[in-house]
């Protein structure tokens, strides 16, 4: 695998992983440290990452409380070339995606919604203005194809579905308001296709052959996207293949 992975971007390069722990921020930050021209990685999640290298700045962040969220911003020095949030939940303990009306929970409903919508909205609103405004820069939140409503041909999987739908939203409707004053930033969504995580392993029967990507491909086809954003992409959802998906 390639280590220039952000040749379009200046160097010294200081970028943001919000949920570094996870699978596949856990691979955001591995080919973050491969790149010659990233100088500073901010690596935040709930149970503090730890990654051997110097490059990386490791601190804790709960996406559902706004004043760790704060915090982690506040905690940041100097501008961000690109921020990440690879956070998000489709099932945990009790919550499971719904098959039918049936399943639906209020309890479980709102978890997921202020994991996948509520954090990383909260998350723009304290680390967009970290974005530098005399050159490019890139904001991308993990969401998913599923969250697509112009793709929805088999219906189920309700809450996930529609926080993800949600988050869409938010990431267009911020990339108009960032535009006002950061002319070359990109705000997007990005959808890293079905990864070998946690996440997916109850559903990987279904998914076809040459479709399950490891956190470590799926990340480096990401980084290429983040690489390839510009201003006329900001507020889309992008796939890992370059793909623009309608919403």
């Amino acid at each position: 695998m390639t280590t220039a992975l952000l040749d379009k971007f200046s160097d010294d390069l200081n970028v943001a992983v919000i949920g570094a722990s996870g699978g596949i921020g856990r691979a955001f930050v591995e080919h973050l440290i491969a790149q010659d021209n990233v100088k500073n990685i901010y690596s935040f999640s709930r149970s503090s990452a730890e990654f051997d290298n110097d490059k990386v700045i490791s601190g804790k962040v709960d996406i559902v409380d706004e004043d760790s969220i704060k915090a982690a911003a506040d905690s940041v020095e100097g501008d961000l070339d690109i921020v990440i949030v690879a956070t998000g939940i489709l099932h945990a303990g009790e919550i499971q995606p719904e098959k039918s009306l049936r399943d639906l929970n209020l309890s479980q409903f709102e978890e997921v919604f202020a994991i996948n919508t509520y954090g990383p909205a909260l998350v723009a609103k304290y680390f967009a203005k970290r974005l530098p405004r005399q050159r490019r820069s890139v904001f991308a939140a993990l969401s998913a194809r599923v969250g697509s409503i112009d793709d929805n041909q088999i219906g189920g999987w309700y809450a996930y579905r529609a926080s993800k739908a949600a988050l869409n939203m938010l990431i267009k409707t911020t990339a108009i308001e960032v535009a006002r004053k950061y002319k070359e930033a990109a705000i997007i969504a990005i959808h890293p296709g079905t990864v070998d995580t946690g996440l997916s392993d109850p559903f990987q029967d279904n998914v076809p052959e040459g479709k399950l990507f490891s956190p470590a491909y799926s990340t480096e086809c990401l980084l290429k996207v983040i690489n390839d954003a510009d201003a006329q992409k900001s507020g889309k959802l992008i796939a890992w293949d370059g793909e623009i998906i309608a919403y």
